[in-house]
C-alpha cells in the first residue's frame, strides 16, 4: 500500500511540473500559444461544470452558456466603468469607478450563477429529454437576447457594442495584466492567467472528484439511471436536480468572470448557441461523468480549433484561395468529431459503469442437469434491485 502512495505522489508531482513548465515553453514558440492553453483550461471549467448537470445527474442543459455570461457581466459591471458613466450616483459614491477585488467577484460570480441555475431549474423539474433541452435552449438564448438590448431606455449592458477596459485581476496586490520578471525571465499576461486558470481548474477537479463520491453525487447518478426508482428508494429528486443546476452553474459564472478580465473587453457574440453546443460535445466526446474523459474532451475541442488555424492558412494557399480558411477549418473540426464518435461511441474516455450493457443473471441449475442453466433473466439495474428487495414498487 504505502509504494502505491508512493508511486502516485511520484506521478502527481511529475505532472504538476509538467504543468509548471508547461507555459514557459510553448511561451518560447509565440504567447498565441500560452493563449491557446488559457482558453484551453476555461473551457476544462466550463465542462467539469456541466458534467454535474449532464454527466452525474443526466440533466440536458443545452444554454448552460447563460451561466458563462451571467459571471462575464456581473465582472464587467463591476469591473470597468460601465456603471459610473451610466449612473451619476454611482459615480458620486465611485469617482474613480468600480474596481472589486477578485475575493468578492469570484464567490459573487459563482452566487449569481448558482441563482440563475436554480431559476432555470426550478419550473422544468417534471421536463425530460428532448423537451429539458429545448427549454433550456431557450434559456440560452433569452439571457444572449437580454444582455444585447439592455442598452435602452437606460444603458446598462452597453447592449452589441459590448463593454471595455476591463480591470485585470489583482491578487494581493499582483497585477496579472502586466508583464513582470522572475530570475531574468519575462512573464507576460497570458502565463500569470495561466497559472491563475491552472488552480481554478485543480479545485474545480477536487471538488468534483469529491462531489463523485458523496452521498449527494450516488444519488445524482441514481437519477440519472432511473428517476422513478430514485424517488422510491426516498431520494428527493426535486431538491437534487435544483442543486445539480446550482452547482453546475457556479463554475459557468466563475469561468465568465475570469474571461471577462482575460479579455479586457465582452459582447453578446462571445456567448451565442454555437458555444452551448461546443461545451456539451466537449463532455459527450470526452465521456460522460468521467472527469479524466471530460478534461480530455474539453482541451482536444477549445484547442483543436486553433491548432487548425495552422492548417486551413496552407490548405488554402495550396487551392489558390479557393477554399475559405474559416469554413475550412470548421469542416476539419467536424469531420475529426464525427470520426471520433464513430471509433469511439461511449467518448475517448469513458467511465467503465456508464453505458455498458449490465451481464446476465444465470438462474438456479436444472436438477435433472447440474450443468445447465435452467433459464437466463435480463439483470435490472442497481437502482431497481435495491428497490424490488426493499419491497417497494414502482409509483
Amino acid at each position: 500500500m504505502s509504494e502505491l502512495r508512493n508511486n502516485r505522489l511520484v506521478r502527481y508531482g511529475l505532472l504538476f511540473v509538467g504543468l509548471a513548465i508547461l507555459p514557459f515553453f510553448a511561451q518560447y514558440f509565440g504567447n498565441a500559444w500560452v493563449r491557446i492553453l488559457d482558453i484551453s483550461l476555461l473551457y476544462v471549467l466550463l465542462a467539469l461544470g456541466l458534467n454535474v448537470v449532464v454527466g452525474y445527474a443526466g440533466l440536458l442543459d443545452l444554454g448552460y452558456v447563460a451561466f458563462y455570461a451571467v459571471g462575464a457581466y456581473m465582472f464587467g459591471l463591476l469591473g470597468s466603468t460601465q456603471l459610473t458613466d451610466t449612473f451619476e450616483s454611482i459615480r458620486n459614491v465611485f469617482p474613480n469607478g468600480i474596481h472589486t477585488p477578485w475575493w468578492i467577484v469570484i464567490p459573487l460570480g459563482a452566487l449569481l450563477a448558482a441563482g440563475a441555475g436554480v431559476l432555470l431549474g426550478a419550473p422544468t423539474l417534471k421536463l425530460r429529454g428532448d423537451y429539458l433541452a429545448i427549454v433550456t435552449l431557450g434559456f440560452g438564448e433569452i439571457v444572449r437576447v437580454f444582455m444585447n438590448n439592455l442598452d435602452a431606455p437606460v444603458n446598462i449592458t452597453n447592449g452589441p457594442k459590448g463593454i471595455a477596459q476591463i480591470d485585470d485581476m489583482n491578487i494581493f496586490g499582483f497585477n496579472l495584466g502586466k508583464t513582470h520578471e522572475f530570475f531574468g525571465f519575462d512573464v507576460p499576461k497570458v502565463t500569470n492567467y495561466y497559472f491563475l486558470f491552472l488552480a481554478l481548474a485543480v479545485l474545480s477537479v477536487l471538488i468534483c472528484y469529491r462531489l463523485e463520491r458523496s452521498r449527494i453525487g450516488r444519488a445524482w447518478m441514481a437519477i440519472r439511471e432511473d428517476e422513478i426508482a430514485a424517488k422510491a428508494m426516498g431520494i428527493n429528486t426535486r431538491n437534487l436536480k435544483l442543486l445539480a443546476f446550482g452547482m453546475g452553474a457556479t463554475f459557468g459564472g466563475v469561468s465568465g468572470a475570469m474571461f471577462a478580465s482575460f479579455q479586457g473587453f465582452i459582447s453578446p457574440e462571445s456567448f451565442s448557441l454555437q458555444e452551448s453546443t461546443m461545451i456539451v460535445a466537449m463532455v459527450v466526446l470526452g465521456g460522460l461523468g468521467h472527469l479524466p474523459g471530460v478534461i480530455v474532451g474539453a482541451l482536444l475541442l477549445s484547442a483543436l480549433p486553433e491548432v487548425l488555424r495552422y492548417v486551413a492558412g496552407p490548405l488554402q494557399e495550396m487551392t489558390d484561395g479557393r477554399l475559405d480558411a474559416s469554413i475550412l477549418r470548421q469542416l476539419l473540426i467536424a469531420v475529426a468529431m464525427i470520426g471520433i464518435m464513430l471509433s469511439r461511441p461511449r467518448g475517448l474516455w469513458p467511465t467503465p459503469e456508464h453505458g455498458r450493457e449490465p451481464a446476465p443473471d444465470i438462474g438456479p441449475p436444472d436438477p435433472d442437469d447440474p450443468g445447465i442453466p435452467q433459464r437466463v433473466t435480463p439483470r435490472t439495474s442497481t437502482v431497481t434491485n435495491k428497490v424490488h428487495g426493499s419491497g417497494a414498487r414502482h409509483v
